[in-house]
């Protein structure tokens, strides 16, 4: 899809023509989708919070200003409405593991201890990634999970560049002392009993994902 066929899609759905809207969606349902996803963990939810962001899409057209790019004005509408549906929930939970295969897909099935080390990881990214506040949440995910820079950020989430910088830094903060604790707890066992895979460090953290 080129840039000029995707505005012409919008001009005439904003005109209100059916066919032109049927195309943004078939072309923005996995983007959005997966976004929501990660952002609530749960298949069921995404679809729902899929349908409610095209809704939204559909009758906040006359509020688009067509100098900004449309992927980045309908992610931010799937973004807020995710961030308010964990803020209306008290447990948020993410999938890490399907993050995880996401992110990366072995050439070759693993073996069996490379599939232990796996999901120690993919438990650990889950409570780390839990942990955060929905805005911290959604910086991570858009930085690490859609390779955003921080303008792109700023864009979809409708605050300024340093706002960005700043959650991001403090989300890793966050996600550095909850390694650096588990790493202390861990200390305090017995040394035969650790593990000979290496635990991630809080200087890696912006690294793991």
């Amino acid at each position: 899809m080129g840039v000029d066929q995707e505005s012409l899609w919008v001009a005439q759905a904003r005109q209100g023509n059916q066919d032109a809207f049927a195309r943004l969606v078939e072309a923005y349902q996995v983007p959005v989708y997966n976004l929501a996803y990660r952002m609530l963990g749960s298949a069921a939810e995404a679809e729902d919070a899929t349908q409610e962001t095209f809704v939204r899409v559909y009758t906040r057209f006359d509020t688009y200003d067509p100098t900004r790019k449309f992927s980045s004005w309908i992610l931010s509408i799937a973004s807020h409405h995710c961030v308010d549906r964990l803020r209306r929930r008290r447990d948020a939970t993410v999938s890490m593991e399907e993050i995880m295969a996401w992110r990366w897909v072995p050439d070759e099935r693993p073996r069996p201890e490379e599939r232990v080390v796996t999901r120690e990881r993919s438990d650990e990214m889950r409570r780390l990634l839990d942990a955060l506040p929905p805005q911290y949440r959604l910086v991570i995910v858009l930085r690490y999970w859609y390779d955003m820079s921080y303008d792109e950020i700023a864009e979809v989430t409708a605050s300024t560049i340093s706002a960005v910088k700043s959650r991001l830094h403090r989300a890793r903060q966050v996600m550095g002392a909850m390694l650096a604790d588990q790493d202390g707890a861990d200390s305090e066992g017995d040394a035969a009993d650790e593990p000979a895979e290496r635990r991630l460090s809080p200087s890696a953290v912006s690294h793991s994902f």
